[in-house]
């Protein structure tokens, strides 16, 4: 299954993906604020470990929607396509795990 004869395994959640992400970038811009407004180190580092949560959760929720739309559909198929699907999936697992 290639990417430009098929959606994305995301695609029936990408409203709350894009909800998701507009809020995310929100709280980017008010760490912005924070340190512009020189606020106490404590504070910012904890909006920073809540936008790194949101992060880490937008993510787990693609790699998900990958793993049961785009890696099932290639493995079904086999042959070099599931190789390659596997491959990608483990590559984002590790940076994932790394991050």
């Amino acid at each position: 299954m290639s990417e430009s004869t098929s959606h994305h395994g995301y695609i029936d959640s990408k409203d709350d993906y894009l909800k998701r992400l507009r809020r995310i970038e929100g709280q980017a811009r008010g760490l912005q604020k924070m340190v512009e407004d020189e606020k106490y180190c404590i504070d910012i580092l904890t909006q920073v470990s809540a936008m790194t949560s949101a992060l880490q959760s937008v993510a787990l929720g693609l790699l998900d929607e990958h793993l049961h739309h785009c890696v099932v559909a290639a493995a079904r198929t086999g042959g070099a396509e599931a190789d390659q699907k596997i491959k990608e999936a483990s590559q984002a697992i590790a940076r994932l795990v790394r991050s």
